[in-house]
């Protein structure tokens, strides 16, 4: 996979991480009972944004030891 596609598929989850905090956000002010409630919409979420950052973060070493050689 290209490095530009890999970064707009970490970008695409990014967003769904930011999604996933609003649905959150939604039921926990609700105070509705979803399927998964609104801590395990944050819990997602949070998950989300946490491996795209470390795939974002791996992408920037590459690319650093790439321009360094």
């Amino acid at each position: 996979m290209g490095d530009s596609k890999r970064i707009m598929l970490t970008r695409l989850v990014m967003l769904g991480a930011l999604a996933c905090g609003i649905i959150g956000l939604a039921a926990g002010l609700a105070d509705r009972m979803w399927k998964l409630g609104p801590i395990g919409w944050f819990t997602g979420g949070t998950l989300l944004a946490v491996l795209s950052l470390v795939v974002l973060a791996e992408e920037h070493v590459l690319s650093k030891r790439a321009s360094e050689s």
